[in-house]
C-alpha cells in the first residue's frame, strides 16, 4: 500500500470515528432523556458520564484534528439535530407517557443501528478472510455492555432497553465466529503492523 493510500485510509479512520463519537454523544443525550422521564436514576448516571466523556473525546479531537472546519460543521450539523429533537420531544410532544414511548422508539432505533454499523465490515472480512478491521477488545466491551443492558431491559421490562441491545449480543457472536474462522495468527500484515 503506497503512503498517499495509507494515509487517506488512517484519515478515513479518524473521521468515522470522530462520527461516531458525536453519534454517540447524542445517542447517550436521547438515554439521559428516556432516564429522566423514567426517573431511572441509573440510566441518567450512566448516559451523563457518556456523554460528558463523549464531548471531551469530541474537544479534543476538535483541538488535533488539521480539517477544524469540516469538524466543525459537522459538530454543528449534531447539535442542531440534537436541538430539533430536543424541540421536538419536549415542545410538541405534551403527553408525558407518548413521549416517553417515542423517545423510547428514537433512541432504540438508533442504539440497533449503531451496533448494526460493524456489520459493514463483514464482507471485506470475508472477501480478504482477514479480521484486521475488526477490533477483539472492541468487541468482548461490546458484547458486555450489550449484555448488561438487555438483563437490566429484562429486570426492568423495558422491551426499549432489552430489545435495542440484543442486536449487540448477536454482532459480537458473529464477530467472535470471524475471529475464529479467520484468526488473525493468519494475517501476515496484521503482525507486520504489530512490530
Amino acid at each position: 500500500m503506497e503512503a498517499g493510500g495509507f494515509l487517506d485510509s488512517l484519515i478515513y479512520g479518524a473521521c468515522v470515528v470522530f462520527t461516531l463519537g458525536m453519534f454517540s454523544a447524542g445517542l447517550n443525550l436521547g438515554w439521559l432523556s428516556y432516564g429522566a422521564l423514567k426517573g431511572d436514576g441509573i440510566l441518567i448516571v450512566v448516559n451523563t458520564v457518556g456523554a460528558a466523556l463523549q464531548t471531551l473525546y469530541i474537544l479534543a479531537y476538535l483541538h488535533y484534528c488539521p480539517r477544524k472546519r469540516v469538524v466543525l460543521l459537522q459538530t454543528a450539523t449534531l447539535l442542531g439535530v440534537l436541538l430539533l429533537g430536543y424541540g421536538y420531544f419536549w415542545l410538541l410532544v405534551p403527553n408525558p407517557e407518548a413521549r416517553l414511548q417515542q423517545l423510547g422508539l428514537f433512541c432504540s432505533v438508533f442504539t440497533i443501528s449503531m451496533y448494526l454499523s460493524p456489520l459493514a465490515d463483514l464482507a471485506k472480512v470475508i472477501q480478504t478472510k482477514s479480521t484486521q478491521c475488526l477490533s477483539y477488545p472492541l468487541t468482548i466491551a461490546t458484547l458486555l455492555t450489550s449484555a448488561s443492558w438487555c438483563l437490566y431491559g429484562i429486570r426492568l421490562r423495558d422491551p426499549y432497553i432489552m430489545v435495542s441491545n440484543f442486536p449487540g449480543i448477536v454482532t459480537s457472536f458473529i464477530r467472535f465466529w470471524l475471529f475464529w474462522k479467520y484468526p488473525q495468527e493468519q494475517d501476515r500484515n496484521y503482525w507486520l503492523l504489530q512490530t
